[in-house]
């Protein structure tokens, strides 16, 4: 298969390259900036928030391969902090990185499938795209769209024979936790007590969670799989049972239960 991967430059991104260059796929994987090349794996530069950048990159692997049998919207970055005191430009980076960057690669990969007749579009969401987390607010909402996307896009292109997959994974160990934007003002402390040592409690779940290879393994086995299904949850099991409870409980027990996870009061 011809597979292309956004954003392999660390984390969920590099060890899927790893692993599925690894199982002999055709690999590119996109990167904003050089890094050290993983043998076997394809680079391509593109920034997802850049159409015209996207549509290149893109452009360069069918002119390589002639297809692309699968596209894993995998890039992402984070931003922490209280809702309310979030700068509007790291807002909109958020949400054109993690959303439109998805929407860019998908648009852009979408006519060659059409074509083929065949593809899958993988799209990373997030244990945070069924439930609002607190103090990554924003992170949640980009989520919160790619599920609505994909929702839409995977009953729009069945007709071609397209399959769109949502990943959400829960918390892994990988660089995202450092990289994330916080927003940490004297204000921002003063005005929510419990922002400190609520980001601490889940950076350290961050930090002490899967590792990304493990995730890589099960992406591996759902790109075999020839009737996949929509949704895959890849987390602990203590995170995957939240899902169940979102729906069973009530909504302002729910609330109770998340606050506490997080460590809000």
């Amino acid at each position: 298969m011809v597979i292309l991967i956004t954003g392999v430059s660390s984390g969920f991104g590099l060890a899927m390259a790893r692993q599925l260059s690894s199982e002999g796929h055709t690999v590119y994987g996109s990167v904003r900036r050089d890094v050290k090349k993983v043998p076997g794996v394809h680079y391509v530069k593109a920034d997802v928030r850049n159409t015209a950048a996207v549509q290149a990159a893109v452009d360069a692997v069918l002119q390589a391969e002639g297809r692309i049998d699968v596209l894993i919207n995998n890039a992402g970055m984070g931003i922490g902090g209280p809702i309310e005191f979030a700068p509007e430009d790291d807002v909109k980076l958020q949400m054109d990185t993690n959303f439109m960057g998805q929407v860019r690669f998908t648009q852009a990969v979408l006519p060659a499938m059409r074509k083929q007749g065949s593809g899958k579009i993988l799209c990373f969401s997030s244990i945070g795209g069924v439930m609002g987390l607190p103090f990554q607010g924003f992170y949640s909402a980009s989520k919160f769209a790619i599920e609505g996307f994909c929702e839409a896009l995977q009953i729009e292109v069945r007709r071609h024979g397209i399959q769109v997959i949502l990943i959400e994974p829960g918390d892994f160990a990988t660089g995202f936790t450092a990289a994330r934007l916080k927003q940490f003002s004297d204000a921002a402390m003063a005005a929510y007590p419990s922002l400190q040592k609520s980001v601490d409690s889940f950076e350290k779940d961050e930090q002490t969670g899967l590792k990304p290879e493990y995730l890589a393994r099960k992406i591996s086995k759902i790109l075999r799989k020839k009737h996949p299904k929509f949704r895959y949850v890849i987390a602990t099991f203590i995170q995957k049972l939240s899902i169940p409870l979102k729906r069973i409980l009530p909504a302002r027990t729910f609330v109770k239960v998340l606050s506490l996870f997080y460590s809000v009061k």
